[in-house]
């Protein structure tokens, strides 16, 4: 009998989930809506984010990478962490624009994980727009090489998010 709720102890020790929260995969290629808290969004804004649901993706870029004028090469590239960040946010409940623009923060949703990118790199192409009354620039953002890490050191492989969006200023 003692070995019995010995092995029935053991079991239920070992089969006890610890609470985490398991991220299997980031996708956000899905979502075409990148959204600012400027509005229009100027070339001074450098806080860009991505809602889907439960989870956000935020953009924070370096200042003045964004310019009213054609990309000079192909491409402006901006480093992950060193000069650009990258978070990944999940929540407990639907987020709204609010959480992000509000004037005085929310309280709900509550961030259940923050995970900041520790590689990677953001890809900017800009392009002017002229449709006879108005110039606007064209702001193709896309990353690349992210590398997110949990709190319990497990590394996210599964990234479907290249495709940032478009963030048009004038």
């Amino acid at each position: 009998m003692k070995y019995l709720l010995f092995f029935c102890f053991l079991t239920l020790l070992v089969s006890c989930n610890d609470g985490d929260l398991q991220i299997e995969t980031i996708d956000f290629d899905s979502i075409t809506n990148v959204q600012a808290c400027d509005s229009p969004v100027s070339t001074a804004s450098t806080i860009f984010f991505k809602i889907n649901d439960k989870e956000a993706l935020i953009l924070e870029l370096q200042s003045g990478i964004l310019k009213n004028e054609v990309s000079a090469s192909t491409t402006i590239s901006s480093a992950v962490p060193d000069q650009s960040k990258v978070t990944y946010r999940v929540f407990s409940d639907k987020v709204t624009s609010n959480y992000f623009c509000d004037a005085v923060p929310t309280t709900t949703p509550l961030v259940i994980e923050e995970i900041e990118a520790e590689n990677g790199e953001v890809l900017i192409t800009t392009t002017m727009v002229d449709d006879g009354t108005t110039i606007t620039y064209e702001h193709n953002i896309k990353l690349s090489g992210l590398t997110f890490t949990t709190s319990a050191n497990q590394r996210i492989t599964d990234l479907q998010i290249n495709d940032f969006g478009v963030v048009i200023t004038q």
